[in-house]
């Protein structure tokens, strides 16, 4: 395993937090490595079907239509349970209930399609690596002599891949655009997020929207991709004066349950969002192998295996309402497309969800190998663990990566660490500081961003077809002409983008 050793300026004492975070594949983790103080989580955007657990007691109601049935709350109480949330214009409710025959009774309401179990995932995969941080000092002025003034805009290398400095130049900056961040918790108080925070909430239950763990900030990281302000202190943001809606809907070890990614969609349709972030997600299979583990489908003794993937494939058909519901209500949703190396021409046995559902844009990962060590390096590089797929791939954006093979230590720009550090995404984190990770849920936010500086050229407002349009026509097509299994329809290019709507 790496020593994961690195050398930063502490050139506020805002800075102090500089961690290393991983998203890295099961094989490269050593959790018998690191001690308490060591351990930091990976940013991974989706975890396996292992971690795809039936909540027992949480039910969700879904409409046959677009729309709930009239007098639901009486007509559930009659089937011994209680609603918890009715999202009207979706036709989906959330509800909870001891009966064990609840499902069955609640499901022969008039206008009920189904009445399934909410399910619990791992939306990242938090495991741990050794960091042994180097209190030495650096030049810090690098940011500058890249036309920025935050010190760390030097090290975000997906800037230059997407062309983002030359966006700017064309007063692309995501102004009067709403992006929000559906993630685990946040620091509300990051000086580089704080004044683009518009409003928060959680639909974590025992949680706050702040962030409360001691380590890594996904939510933290993923905002501040897509909208860290442009104010002489650490990073910046793709669109640095768009606005953050930033919604909790995971905890801070990164699980969660689908209803409240549900909920937090909706929600964020109503706080006017013009763009959703979805940097998490799980890997469900969604045919019979996954009930034939301990027997057949027609043993009766898989009965409740046989009814888990009913439940399954209604889970798919409610994420979707909730999708295609924020895109017809002019949002663009875009979403990591998942770390687990997965070819989804081949094997046709997981669906990636949110990725792969009605309205969304599946973003895979990018990123170099030795980008500090060997100048004019690719950027464009696919991420060892990206999952890919042409129908799973919509575009490729910068999410970084951790396979250079050797540990050698490097000055760069004038920060010292090594190599393979440096290929990584930088952005915000927990305490008001800043983190390096790797994984498509750096991916995604690259993309929002993008979207976010397309919206604001075009005054704030354009259907997400109209986005979608744009992105596709701009898009730099790095593997193979047209949709290809890797990069979609290509790795993006905010100038490129920008200028489809002037």
């Amino acid at each position: 395993m790496k020593n994961n050793l690195f050398n930063f300026t502490a050139i506020s004492s805002a800075f102090l937090g500089l961690l290393f975070t991983v998203g890295c594949n099961k094989q490269d983790v050593n959790p018998a490595s690191s001690t308490a103080a060591e351990q930091v989580n990976n940013a991974s955007a989706a975890s396996g079907s292992a971690a795809f657990v039936r909540r027992a007691h949480q039910y969700i109601i879904i409409s046959a239509t677009d729309k709930l049935p009239a007098d639901l709350e009486s007509k559930t109480t009659s089937a011994n349970g209680q609603l918890t949330a009715q999202l009207n214009e979706i036709g989906l409710a959330t509800a909870t209930s001891s009966d064990p025959d609840f499902a069955s009774k609640a499901s022969k309401i008039a206008g009920v399609r189904s009445v399934i179990h909410d399910f619990s995932y791992q939306g990242y995969n938090p495991q741990p690596r050794t960091l042994d941080a180097d209190a030495a000092t650096a030049a810090a002025a690098g940011g500058a002599a890249l036309g920025s003034t935050n010190p760390f805009y030097a090290l975000q290398w997906g800037f230059e891949a997407l062309q983002v400095p030359q966006a700017w130049s064309k007063g692309a900056r995501g102004q009067n655009v709403r992006v929000a961040v559906l993630d685990g918790g946040f620091d509300l108080e990051h000086p580089d997020l704080k004044a683009n925070i518009v409003a928060s909430r959680s639909f974590v239950p025992t949680e706050p929207a702040q962030f409360m763990g001691m380590a890594f900030s996904h939510g933290t990281h993923t905002a501040g991709t897509v909208a860290a302000l442009d104010n002489n202190l650490g990073v910046v943001g793709v669109a640095p004066e768009a606005k953050l809606i930033l919604v909790k809907v995971l905890n801070d070890n990164g699980s969660g349950s689908f209803s409240w990614m549900i909920n937090g969609i909706y929600y964020a349709v109503a706080q006017q969002a013009d763009v959703i972030n979805l940097s998490l997600g799980a890997a469900i299979p969604h045919n019979n192998r996954y009930l034939d583990d301990n027997g057949t489908p027609d043993n009766p003794a898989d009965d409740v295996l046989v009814n888990e993937t009913r439940e399954i494939q209604e889970l798919l058909v409610a994420i979707g309402k909730a999708t295609t519901y924020a895109r017809q209500q002019g949002v663009t949703v875009i979403a990591a497309a998942g770390n687990d190396a997965n070819n989804g021409n081949k094997d046709g046995n997981l669906v990636n969800i949110p990725a792969t559902s009605p309205g969304v844009i599946s973003i895979s990962a990018t990123g170099p190998m030795g980008w500090a060590n060997t100048p004019g390096t690719s950027l464009d590089r696919v991420a060892s663990y990206t999952n890919y797929g042409t129908a799973d791939v919509s575009f490729a954006a910068p999410g970084g990566d951790f396979a250079y093979p050797t540990n050698e230590l490097v000055n760069f720009r004038g920060f010292r660490s090594n190599v393979w550090a440096f290929d990584m995404v930088l952005s915000t984190n927990r305490a008001g500081g800043y983190t390096w990770s790797a994984g498509t849920s750096m991916a995604a936010p690259h993309a929002a961003g993008v979207a976010a500086l397309i919206i604001g050229q075009h005054g704030g407002q354009l259907a997400p077809a109209q986005v979608e349009a744009a992105l596709r026509a701009s898009a730099d097509d790095l593997g193979k002409p047209g949709r290809d299994p890797y990069y979609g329809y290509g790795r993006l290019n905010a100038l490129r983008a920008v200028s489809q709507v002037q």
